[in-house]
């Protein structure tokens, strides 16, 4: 009861996300109470990280604190069980065409419609063999070959699958021969694959620039600009200039006593910058190589942390190479 009080602070939208994902997973649980577990525990969450940052960290307001650290918890725990079911999808649009495939040939062996369904399950399916185990047993205890196909869309968040049960069912309506329906259900979607996977090896290159760009070339210049900031800063500090040599001049000089640029506001603005573009390609691979960008999030924590890495070995590097050199 407690925890579906919580849920009530996510949008509705969200919690109908949450709802469809559980079942795809086909996880045996109230979407409210999970959703409001979620609430409860980023808001905790949120709570002792606001004060052990607030602490170490007092730059950001303590609520600022709370509320991002609430935001990442919440992604944190949404963001895996989308993958889990995107992950789900994937591997039964792999075997759906020798699925399919099997399921011809035992129909032109002279099983009915409910054993071809049970008798095409193999162990190697994985979760694919349960939903056609499912489907199976539906068709035996009454329920139409197409009435069963199209409930199992709901279970499985493909398109692809979707648009091939769709294909099927319009097929039994017609009375089309089943078999030659999914022989060619099945060749084209081999087809299909190989065309999928052309297309993901000419766009490879982009995502390998993508990459070294991010993790590679700004780091790299953001280290080279961060020591160079900091020379600039250290000469005109060091830069005296006598008050009647200031007095004779009658141009607009710089002056240089008055420029201020903190060494915590550089370092921040890179780091803030990297975190901002690893974030970004993130997303950008994830759709050139996937197709959405959600594919993305398992990129993004890959790119920032070598990112951050290869800048601070870079600024080390320089730091330790130059800075006896100049002095500083």
């Amino acid at each position: 009861m407690m925890y579906r009080f919580f849920s009530r602070f996510y949008p509705k939208n969200i919690r109908e996300s949450y709802t469809k994902l559980l079942k795809y997973l086909d996880m045996k649980v109230n979407p409210d109470a999970y959703v409001g577990f979620t609430v409860l525990i980023g808001l905790l969450v949120g709570l002792g990280g606001a004060f052990l940052f607030g602490k170490f960290i007092p730059t950001l307001n303590f609520f600022v604190w709370w509320i991002l650290l609430f935001f990442m918890v919440e992604v944190i725990i949404y963001v895996p069980l989308m993958l889990k079911v995107d992950k789900k999808a994937k591997e039964v649009e792999t075997i759906l065409p020798d699925a399919l495939q099997i399921m011809s040939s035992n129909l032109k062996s002279g099983l009915t419609v409910d054993q071809a369904v049970l008798s095409s399950v193999r162990p190697e399916f994985g979760s694919f063999a349960e939903e056609l185990n499912r489907i199976g047993k539906e068709v035996t205890t009454g329920k139409s070959l197409e009435k069963a196909l199209m409930d199992s869309t709901k279970r499985i968040n493909s398109e692809k699958y979707l648009k091939t049960m769709e294909l099927l069912s319009s097929g039994l309506r017609s009375g089309g021969e089943l078999a030659k329906l999914l022989d060619h259900t099945s060749s084209n979607l081999k087809h299909q694959k190989i065309v999928d996977e052309k297309v993901r090896s000419s766009v490879m290159m982009y995502v390998i620039f993508i990459f070294f760009a991010i993790c590679f070339g700004a780091p790299i210049l953001f280290g080279l600009s961060s020591f160079l900031t900091d020379v600039m800063r250290d000469i005109f500090t060091k830069v005296d200039i006598p008050t009647s040599v200031g007095a004779k001049m009658t141009m607009p000089m710089l002056n240089f006593s008055g420029i201020e640029l903190p060494s915590g506001f550089v370092m921040t603005y890179i780091i803030v910058t990297i975190i901002l573009s690893g974030t970004m390609g993130g997303f950008i691979i994830g759709l050139i190589s996937k197709g959405k960008e959600k594919y993305g999030f398992r990129y993004i924590p890959i790119l920032i942390a070598v990112a951050l890495l290869i800048f601070f070995l870079i600024r080390l590097v320089i730091s330790n190479v130059l800075g006896g050199v100049l002095g500083l």
